[in-house]
């Protein structure tokens, strides 16, 4: 199982076609997309298991039109890092709320495997997300991160903004988990950006300096070290 398996990279195939004039030419099958940042998130209909309600439901990227959302792929249900991705994403449901922040977890797995593994994993006692069916893998492959030879999603997180834009992606193999409190840094960063033109320089919290360079960008051109300092950046 890929949680367990090590970073072996994945191999990509290739298929030999036959140009008409008998020439053989090769061409590489497509199996990751390239980064999806700055390009409209992918439409999808799926399954669901909403675990607040503990029922089955369904979900459309349409029903997340005008929000921000994150789409968060993980490998498999009943695994070992996965229920640990997810119990601290839902540890910090509140907060992504209160932000206006929906949450959509995604694995290949059925929808009846979504309901029994949060029926029996301790950890995801009171979860409170709701998790898309992709058995086909149609949405993992939409959004780029399917293994084909394992017919499981690498760990891909996608935060998409109001406009349906991909602003960040974060993707990784799937030995090692993500950290949800360095994403809840970076949606603040991303909201207050938008919202007021300023950029976040690297660690950002809010009630820290921004950039103003939508107001003194002359000015700040080659001297950012004149108004920030790296003890700040890094404090």
């Amino acid at each position: 199982m890929a949680c367990d398996t090590g970073s072996k990279p994945i191999e990509e195939t290739q298929n030999v076609s036959e140009e008409n004039n008998n020439t053989n030419t090769e061409t590489k099958e497509k199996k990751m997309s390239s980064s999806l940042v700055l390009r409209k998130a992918p439409e999808f209909a799926m399954d669901a298991y909403d675990a607040k309600t503990g029922h089955y439901t369904n979900v459309k990227s349409e029903d997340y039109a005008g929000k921000w959302y994150v789409v968060c792929f993980y490998p498999a249900d009943f695994t070992f890092v996965c229920p640990t991705e997810i119990a601290a994403m839902n540890a910090k449901y509140d907060e992504f709320q209160e932000m206006g922040v929906e949450i959509l977890a995604v694995s290949t797995d059925t929808k009846f495997s979504h309901k029994r593994f949060v029926e029996t994993e301790p950890l995801l006692k009171g979860l409170k997300l709701t998790i898309g069916a992709d058995p086909t893998g149609r949405v993992s492959r939409a959004f780029g991160v399917m293994i084909e030879e394992e017919g499981i999603a690498l760990r891909g997180r996608f935060l998409i903004n109001p406009e349906g834009t991909v602003v960040a992606q974060e993707v990784q193999a799937p030995m090692v988990g993500r950290n949800v409190n360095e994403f809840l840094r970076q949606v603040k960063a991303w909201q207050h950006a938008e919202k007021t033109g300023e950029v976040c320089p690297a660690g950002w919290q809010p009630g820290k300096k921004t950039l103003p360079v939508n107001t003194d960008v002359e000015q700040m051109t080659g001297r950012v070290g004149d108004y920030i300092t790296i003890e700040e950046i890094l404090s």
